[in-house]
């Protein structure tokens, strides 16, 4: 585990001093951290850093991860995608699921905090069951922007409930949610095992060791097999590029717990690259490994996120804090960390020509890419790493505890 000390060399004195000062006025609140999964996907792995560094800080704070069915599971997917702006078939039954597996979590979890932080739609519900007068916060890691109506009125009855919200992005501000809401961006670890300095020796054992060569060019996107991810958009992309350019493509994702859609996604992936690329050129992965990721990320002439939907797209800092541009799509959180013709490119998401127009150049063009991934790193360093998200996270709960 990490402490605030070990960043300096990173972001300098002042942030970690002001981190300091804040946490100072935290040391007496004991906080809880909610979510679905202890592994797999941003959030978690976004959790994993901040509630080491809160309690490295003196601000007590413990993580409690929702256990439910696989029909649960199947049902707050659907949920996730109908925020999103999928359709959705609300019924009874599945209300009924929904509450029953958050209250039996709850009956178990003991929650005596003085502050509660609930991640996402899963856990959403549990407040119904709460007696406890302290502030409960829900953080939305998806895009709001246009949610299913039905399922959106639905919710409202647990959003309501809460004192504040949290958001990725002002676009996701609700204007009929009357409850208080904040935008606050996600961040990188920088000391990760998936964002640590490696080695050009250990970049090249990784990749041997997964069968990934290094004889051409690799374009690569880091994503859960999801189809707001757009795996399948990836690959009509990268048939286009191959017209032009004699070069790889690395899908990697790994199947998070609390998504039993990966699987059938990863599937229909894997058999349309089967007819659309003959030669070998597309890998796919779904191995959970940070090394590898970072390997990728560092190995990559160019990383892609075609999103069509982004609650915010931390793979887009991840591989600019390796100094790789990256082109993605112009939704989400995605434009916020990837400035448009600086470090990398934005398009549409399903403009797939003017993508691989975009990949292309990167290729084409080894020292403007170069310069790209330089200025991507500073514009990460100074916008979108942990040091700031914990500064921002003890704002939110000075405000809410003082």
């Amino acid at each position: 585990m990490h402490g605030m000390e070990d960043y300096r060399k990173i972001v300098g004195d002042e942030p970690i001093s002001n981190v300091y000062r804040k946490a100072r006025k935290l040391t007496k609140f004991h906080i809880l951290e909610v979510n679905s999964t202890f592994s797999g996907g941003g959030v978690a792995e976004m959790l994993s850093s901040l509630i080491g560094l809160f309690n490295d800080l003196g601000v007590d704070t413990d993580w409690a991860i929702l256990h439910g069915s696989p029909d649960f599971f199947e049902i707050t997917k659907a949920f996730h995608n109908a925020l999103q702006g999928d359709g959705i078939n609300l019924t009874d039954i599945k209300k009924e699921v929904y509450l029953q597996t958050n209250e039996e979590f709850y009956s178990y979890t003991h929650i005596r905090h003085d502050a509660v932080i609930v991640h996402d739609v899963q856990p959403l519900p549990i407040i119904k069951f709460s007696r406890k007068a302290v502030p409960w916060i829900w953080r939305c890691h998806v895009d709001l922007s246009e949610p299913n109506r039905e399922l959106w009125e639905y919710l409202k009855q647990y959003l309501l409930r809460y004192n504040q919200i949290i958001m990725s992005s002002t676009r996701y501000l609700k204007e009929d949610l009357l409850v208080d809401q904040k935008v606050v961006f996600p961040a990188i670890d920088p000391l990760t095992s998936k964002n640590m300095e490696l080695s050009d020796a250990v970049v090249e054992k990784t990749l041997n060791k997964f069968g990934i060569m290094t004889d051409k060019p690799i374009i690569t996107q880091i994503s859960r097999f999801d189809p707001w991810k757009d795996p399948e958009g990836v690959l009509k992309v990268f048939a286009k590029i191959r017209k032009h350019c004699d070069c790889r493509l690395v899908l990697c994702g790994s199947m998070a717990a609390d998504d039993p859609q990966g699987l059938d996604v990863y599937d229909r992936t894997r058999r349309m690259a089967a007819g659309l690329i003959k030669s070998g050129d597309v890998v796919l992965l779904t191995t959970e490994n940070n090394i590898l990721v970072n390997s990728l990320q560092r190995a990559s002439e160019v990383v892609l996120q075609k999103s069509i939907r982004e609650g915010f797209g931390l793979t887009v800092s991840e591989a600019l804090w390796k100094e790789t541009p990256v082109v993605a799509s112009n939704v989400g959180g995605i434009p916020l960390q990837l400035l448009d013709g600086v470090s990398g490119f934005l398009v549409d998401p399903y403009d797939l020509q003017g993508c691989a127009d975009r990949v292309m150049e990167l290729l084409h063009d080894p020292d403007l890419a170069r310069d790209m991934g330089r200025r991507g790193r500073e514009h990460v360093r100074k916008n979108f790493l942990i040091t700031r998200l914990v500064s921002d996270w003890l704002d939110v709960l000075i405000s809410a505890l003082t």
